[in-house]
C-alpha cells in the first residue's frame, strides 16, 4: 500500500514544511479518532501547493484512520476516493471557507454516517487539506460520562488543528510510542484539577501506588509526585504537568512507580488561544518493558556493526593517506587523496548509523560533519570556503550512501576545476525539498565550465561515478550550466516516496 508521502508526492506539490505538518497529523490522528468515535479521513486537493490554485480541483482521499473505540464507518478502504461535491459537499465547503463545517445528524442508514464533520488543516497560515470525521450510523444512544469527556477533547483538538496550533513539532525523544486514549484517559481543568479520569486511568495509578478510590477533584501534578519512585523523574512529571496547563507543548515520559512501569504523555488544550487545561494520557508499560529489554541487545549488536564498519573504513583511509604522502608521482599522490575522500564519506554514513537504531540517516548532520573534510582534502584551493542552504532531511541509509559520494565528488570537482591555485571563492550547497522530490544546487563563483563541455562526454572519473550513482542508486537526473551569474551550477534532482522505488 502506498505511504502517506507516496500518494502527497503523487497528487499534490505541497512543499516541504507542509507535508511534514500533514506527517504529524496522522502521527497524532489515532487519538483524534479513538476521542471521536470516528473515521478520520484527510482530504488534499490535486493542485495544492500549485502557484495558482483552481476551483474545480479534485479532492483525495490520501489516508484513513479507522477508531478502536467504535466501529467504523466505511467497511471498504477509502484512500484513494475522489471526493463528490453532492455526497461530500462538507469537504469542500471547509476547503475553500476555511472553517470546520459540520453536516447535521441524518437517518441512519447502513452506509451513510450519521454525523459528519470537516475540519480544515492550517498550517503556516494557509489551509493544505481537510479533516474529516465520520460517525458510524450505530453511535447514536445516550453518551457516557466517558464518551462526554472523550467527545469534548475531541471538539478541542479539532479547533486547534483548524487554527494551525495543534500538532505541534516536539522534540526528538527516544520514546516513539505513545499511550492511546483507552489505556488511560485523565482530562484537567486550567488550574490542573482532575475533572474526569477513565477507569483504566484510575487503575494505573492504583498500580503505581494510589491507595484512594479516586481521582476527580484532586491536583493531578502533586498526586503524580508523591508516587514515582525517582524524585528527579517525579519533579519532572510534576513541571510537564504544569507546563501543559501554562500552554508548554506537553512531552512523553516513561517513569518508574512502586515496581511499575508507566508511560505518561501530556497535551495542552487551547482552542482559540484560550486556556482550557489538558489532557493525560496514561499506559502501564510494565511488561512490555520487559519485552523489550531482550531487543536491546540485538540493536546494540546492529549499532556495534556500524561502528565496526566505520572505523575499518576510517583505518583504509589512515593508509591510503600515507601512502599519498609517502608517493612522490603527482597523479597517483591525486588519486589516493580523492580514494580518501570517498571511503571518508562512506565512513561518516555508518558513523550516524552506529549512534541511531533507525536506519535513516539525517544528511543535514552528515553534510556539517563533511563540509570541513572536504575542506581539509581540497588540495588544489584550500581557500575556497563552502556552505549549505536549505534542509536535505532523512533518508534511508541505502540512498544516502551514495548521494553522499555525489555531493562529496560535486564539491571537489567544483574545486578542481572553478578555482586557481590561491583563488578565494563560495561554493553554496542549495537544498529544498518537496513531497515529490529533493532539488540540490551546487554553486560555485569559479571560472565556469570550458567551452564545448559536455557531462556525457565527460572523461573525469569523479563525474563518471556521479553519473553512476544519480542513474543507477538514487534513479535521479543531474546536469551542469553556467551560473546566472557567473560560475557553475550542478543541478541535482533525486526523486522521493513512490518515484523513488519505481525508478530503482
Amino acid at each position: 500500500m502506498s505511504t502517506l508521502s507516496d500518494l502527497l508526492a503523487e497528487h499534490t506539490d505541497l512543499p516541504g514544511y507542509a507535508v511534514d505538518h500533514l506527517q504529524r497529523v496522522v502521527g497524532e490522528w489515532q487519538l483524534l479518532a479513538d476521542l471521536s468515535f470516528a473515521d478520520v479521513l484527510l482530504w488534499v486537493a490535486t493542485d495544492a501547493g500549485a502557484a495558482e490554485p483552481a476551483d474545480d480541483a479534485e479532492l483525495v482521499c490520501v489516508a484513513q484512520c479507522r477508531p478502536t473505540t467504535a466501529p467504523t464507518a466505511f467497511a471498504e478502504d477509502a484512500v484513494g476516493w475522489v471526493v463528490s461535491d453532492v455526497e461530500h459537499p462538507h469537504v469542500r465547503q471547509a476547503l475553500s471557507e476555511w472553517r470546520i463545517v459540520r453536516v447535521p445528524d441524518g437517518p441512519a442508514t447502513e452506509d451513510a454516517p450519521v454525523r459528519r464533520e470537516a475540519v480544515p488543516v492550517r498550517c503556516n497560515g494557509d489551509v493544505i487539506a481537510v479533516l474529516s470525521r465520520d460517525t458510524n450510523p450505530t453511535q447514536q444512544r445516550q453518551a457516557s460520562p466517558l464518551e462526554v469527556a472523550y467527545l469534548d477533547c475531541a471538539t478541542e483538538l479539532c479547533q486547534m488543528i483548524s487554527e494551525g496550533t495543534f500538532p505541534t513539532p516536539e522534540e526528538r525523544s527516544e520514546i516513539l510510542s505513545s499511550p492511546r486514549a483507552g489505556d488511560g484517559f485523565i482530562r484537567l481543568d486550567p488550574d490542573g484539577t482532575v475533572v474526569y479520569a477513565s477507569p483504566n486511568a484510575l487503575s494505573a495509578y492504583h498500580r503505581m501506588g494510589l491507595t484512594t478510590t479516586t481521582l476527580t477533584g484532586r491536583d493531578l501534578a502533586s498526586v503524580t509526585r508523591t508516587l514515582i519512585t525517582d524524585p528527579f523523574d517525579a519533579q519532572d512529571v510534576a513541571t510537564d504537568i504544569r507546563a501543559a496547563l501554562a500552554g508548554k507543548a506537553g512531552k512523553r515520559v516513561e517513569v518508574e512507580a512502586r515496581g511499575a512501569i508507566v508511560l505518561l504523555r501530556t497535551l495542552v488544550l487551547r482552542p482559540g488561544g484560550q486556556p482550557a487545561g489538558a489532557v493525560v494520557l496514561i499506559r502501564d508499560v510494565t511488561e512490555v518493558k520487559r519485552r523489550d529489554r531482550a531487543l536491546l541487545s540485538k540493536d546494540a549488536t546492529i549499532r556495534e556493526i556500524h561502528h565496526r564498519v566505520k572505523n575499518n573504513l576510517q583505518t583504509v583511509a589512515a593508509l591510503l593517506r600515507l601512502q599519498a604522502r609517502r608517493t612522490q608521482h603527482d597523479e597517483a599522490r591525486l588519486a589516493l587523496t580523492e580514494s580518501v575522500r570517498r571511503v571518508t564519506s562512506i565512513a561518516l554514513v555508518h558513523d550516524i548509523l552506529s549512534m541511531s537504531v533507525d536506519e535513516e540517516v539525517n544528511l543535514d548532520e552528515v553534510v556539517d560533519r563533511l563540509v570541513p573534510i572536504m575542506a581539509d582534502v581540497a588540495v588544489v584551493n584550500s581557500a575556497v570556503q563552502i556552505r549549505r542552504e536549505g534542509s536535505f532531511g532523512v533518508f534511508p541509509a541505502e540512498r544516502a550512501t551514495p548521494l553522499v559520494l555525489v555531493l562529496t565528488e560535486l564539491v571537489q570537482n567544483a574545486f578542481e576545476h572553478g578555482y586557481e591555485p590561491g583563488q578565494g571563492g563560495t561554493v553554496t550547497m542549495r537544498a529544498s525539498r518537496s513531497a515529490r522530490w529533493l532539488d540540490v544546487v551546487i554553486h560555485d563563483d569559479g571560472a565556469g565550465l570550458p567551452e564545448g563541455f559536455s557531462l556525457e562526454r565527460s572523461e573525469s572519473l569523479g563525474l563518471q561515478i556521479v553519473r553512476t550513482l544519480v542513474s543507477a542508486e538514487l534513479g535521479g537526473s543531474l546536469g551542469l550550466r553556467p551560473g546566472p551569474q557567473g560560475g557553475t551550477e550542478a543541478a541535482l534532482r533525486v526523486p522521493l516516496g513512490r518515484r523513488a522505488a519505481a525508478r530503482l
